[in-house]
Formats: C-alpha cells, structure tokens, sequence
C-alpha cells in the first residue's frame, strides 16, 4: 500500500464537494444567497435530470448519494485540467471500479431487499418468451445483469478519462517539443491551438462521462426497486 498522487487527488476532491456542501446547507435560509443559491441549483439539477426521469419521486430517498457521486466525479475528473494536479484520478482503473462496485453493491442489496433473492434472479430473464428461446436468453440476460452492467459502468469511465488525458498529455508535449528544437513556430502554435481545444472539449467530456454514470446508477436503482420484465 501506498499513497500516491491519485488517492491525494481523490481525498482532495472528496473534501471539496463535503466541505461545499455543507457551507451550502449548514445553516440554510428561506431565500437562498450564495453559496447555498449555487448548491441548490446542483441538487435541483441532480433531481430534475437525472434522478426523476430515471426513478421518479419514489426515488428522493437516493438523492444524497446521487449528489454525492455526480459531483465527486465531475470534480475528480476536473482535476485533468488544473494546474499541478493535471491528472484524473479516474483514468486509473482502480477508482471506477471502486465507484462501480459501491454502485452494484447498492442496487443488488436493494434488488434482493424488495424482490428476495429468488424473485430477483428470476426477474431478470423477461416472461412469456418460448422455451427454445428462453434457453439463450436466460444467460445473456443474467450475465448482463452480473457482468456487462457493471463492467461496463467502470471500464466507460476510465477509458474516457485515459483517452482525453493521453490526447492532451501528447498535444502539450508535441507544442513544447516543437518549439524547443527549432522545428518553427507554426507548428509548434498549430499544436498549442489543438491543445485549447482539446482542453474545451475534455471540460464537456468530464461534465459527460459523470452525468452519464450518475445517471446509470439511477436507472439500475430505479429497476431493482421493483422488477423489471
């Protein structure tokens, strides 16, 4: 075990989205101002797109946790394009797996809460489908249910956050390599210009990649608090 620059990262980031949180709503007021103004409108986005449409009002009990993962994500993945950090923590497999695991564990715990363990299992393959068809459909469905689900949830990501950080890493190389060996300004600025827009593009990216898990998490949740076929 070491601690490394990642898991500082990691800690940072989770400091950050507690200490914002709770200077937001440690003493909140009837009218909002502030900070608290700001992080309303995080837990009303939170809420309003992405826990509702996937869970409806039943799922508000979630809303924390789904706050907590949005933006403890985002902010990890932000940390790509701050200087001295300018590294995602979640470009290293162990923390999306880490989240993935927090998440499965959740919605399977929840699955086999509302369903019980046999109800849950059997719910996962659809009914009234043929024999002869159920025989390949049963396996597909509850492997996706155990394996690609989660898999899938991690390893998205990961590769997001390794692609975007490998693409910037080369193009603010490439901009001082060019410059340094006299090659000529106008490629080395050419590079520099890829690297700003490849800067705006990766903010999208990160803002992306987490609402898109935060938004998974919700929908698995939502679909073991009740059976799905």
């Amino acid at each position: 075990f070491t601690f490394n620059k990642p898991m500082l990262l990691a800690v940072i980031c989770a400091a950050i989205v507690i200490a914002f949180f709770w200077s937001a709503f440690a003493k909140p007021k009837l009218v909002p101002r502030g900070v608290q103004n700001v992080g309303e409108l995080g837990v009303l986005f939170v809420r309003d797109q992405i826990l509702r449409p996937m869970m409806g009002k039943r799922g508000d009990n979630f809303l924390p946790f789904l706050v907590a993962l949005f933006f403890f994500i985002w902010i990890m993945n932000i940390m790509e394009i701050i200087p001295a950090a300018q590294f995602p923590a979640n470009s290293e497999i162990a923390f999306p797996a880490a989240l993935m695991l927090m998440v499965y564990g959740t919605y399977t715990y929840l699955g086999i809460k509302h369903q019980g363990l046999g109800g849950y299992f059997r719910n996962m393959i659809p009914s009234g489908v043929p024999v002869g068809i159920l025989a390949i459909l049963a396996p597909v469905e509850i492997l996706q249910y155990i394996i690609v689900r989660p898999f899938t949830l991690a390893v998205r990501l990961f590769a997001n956050m390794f692609a975007g950080h490998i693409l910037l890493l080369v193009f603010t190389l490439a901009t001082w390599y060019l410059l340094s060996v006299g090659i000529g300004l106008l490629w080395s600025a050419t590079s520099f210009l890829l690297t700003i827009v490849l800067t705006a593009f990766e903010m999208l990216i990160q803002a992306l990649q987490a609402y898109i898990f935060t938004i998974l998490t919700a929908q698995y949740i939502g679909g073991s608090l009740e059976a799905g076929h």
